[in-house]
């Protein structure tokens, strides 16, 4: 059973993450997504991507069991590639965030032009009560949004609502969930009455500002995931705990930090 659907209809695909209950990425929700916006963004009759979640989450994230060292680089680049894909499409690319967007989940909305947020949706990264920390959003966070508040969100793990989200820079509209619906067909109608060659230009010189991270910066910041941070203690006592469901022991500050390498 596919964990991503597409839909093009009248120059739109919708790419819907179905993976209930939270819409959380496992490495094949994670290889799906990324072939589902590479082959929409290679269609001429495509001219908006619009990123969905289906149910009551937009994605809760990467699954943790997925971060593990056995899999974690695979898992990581697999990710990464669909943040390049959403990053890379020339078309611009819409987020509906209904709910829930945490860890992974709000990384994919950071790739994204615009975000339309439902009041009820919620946005963070809480990688760091785990003892790891978002890549992508640590380097991308911080040219999107005022320094204090991406500190606060990498360092804290603090989740916000919509409405600070809004403040901060992380969505474009709010929209009550009666009105969700359609302030997302608004936002994708209002591209569609514009021209897409120039739309597609116009991305193309948006990436020359560098304002997100390119492929070879989350490159670099994926390598440093892997071969140093998942080379602590307490990278993999904090994934650890939270799959046994207890409070993890983390080791004594520098000395943890050097302890496997």
């Amino acid at each position: 059973m596919p964990f991503v659907h597409t839909e093009v209809k009248k120059g739109v695909a919708q790419v819907e993450l179905d993976r209930p209950p939270l819409n959380v990425l496992d490495l094949a929700a994670a290889a799906e997504l990324a072939s589902a916006v590479e082959d929409a963004s290679r269609r001429e009759d495509v001219a908006v991507i619009l990123l969905t979640g289906k149910g009551r989450a937009f994605c809760a994230g990467v699954d943790v069991r997925d971060h593990l060292p056995d899999r974690g680089a695979e898992m990581l680049a697999t990710f990464h590639r669909a943040c390049v894909a959403l990053l890379e499409a020339p078309q611009p690319v819409v987020a509906a965030v209904q709910g829930p967007a945490m860890g992974g989940g709000c990384e994919l909305t950071l790739c994204c032009d615009l975000v339309v947020a439902s009041t009820q949706a919620t946005f963070g990264q809480p990688e760091i009560r785990l003892g790891v920390f978002p890549p992508l959003a640590a380097t991308a966070l911080p040219r999107m949004i005022p320094f204090h508040a991406a500190a606060e969100l990498l360092l804290t793990g603090r989740v916000i609502d919509a409405a600070e989200a809004a403040r901060v820079g992380l969505a474009n509209r709010l929209a009550e969930p009666a009105e969700f619906a359609s302030a997302v067909g608004e936002t994708v109608e209002a591209f569609l009455r514009l021209s897409p060659a120039s739309l597609r230009l116009t991305r193309e010189v948006l990436r020359l500002s560098r304002a997100r991270p390119t492929a070879a910066e989350i490159a670099e910041v994926e390598r440093f995931y892997v071969e140093r941070l998942m080379q602590t203690h307490d990278a993999i006592e904090g994934l650890r705990a939270f799959l046994e469901k207890r409070e993890p022991q983390w080791g004594s500050g520098a000395a943890s930090a050097g302890a496997d390498r």
